[in-house]
């Protein structure tokens, strides 16, 4: 008798399994499977996947690849983390796209009002306005503004032309 119970629990509860795995599939959140970022390649595509960018680098691409083809709004934040003449963990650029049935990409692009700011960023991706995932980047000097700085240090210290003075007797 025990073991007809246990046999029937076992039945009863490993059918109705099933069907819930299929149901939680169903409802599951939509999330993120992975984020590359670009910079350009010169002819306005994206180019090679990298986290490190310069000053002039733009736009700057970001791919996201979604876990689910199910619709949703996907919203990339642009982060300062740690930038020159930014303030700490400032929001720089709010992009939002809601996709469709059977899409599981979303492309976005970002550029700054001149050139960025060289520091410590973070792509922060959200999927319905919850936080999915987020990536870390470095945007470095452009070799023309490392020049400028170097510049004028370098004439600071410039020898100085030493004039004599003749002597009076």
């Amino acid at each position: 008798m025990k073991l007809a119970l246990a046999v029937f629990l076992c039945l009863f509860f490993g059918l109705n399994a099933f069907p819930q795995s299929e149901e939680t599939n169903k409802n599951s959140a939509v999330g993120v499977e992975e984020i590359a970022l670009a910079r350009g390649d010169g002819s306005g595509k994206a180019g090679e996947a990298t986290d490190k960018f310069i000053t002039t680098d733009f736009p700057i691409f970001c791919f996201i690849q979604l876990d689910s083809e199910k619709p949703a709004t996907v919203k990339m934040i642009l982060v300062a983390v740690k930038a020159i003449g930014l303030k700490p963990e400032s929001k720089i650029v709010t992009v939002s796209y809601t996709t469709q049935a059977n899409q599981n990409q979303v492309n976005f692009t970002a550029s700054p009002n001149g050139v960025w700011a060289a520091g410590d960023y973070r792509a922060e991706i959200y999927i319905d306005g919850k936080l999915a995932k987020s990536r870390a980047f470095i945007i470095e000097n452009s070799p023309k503004e490392i020049k400028k700085q170097i510049t004028p240090a370098l004439k600071s210290r410039a020898p100085r032309r030493i004039v004599k003075k003749p002597r009076r007797n």
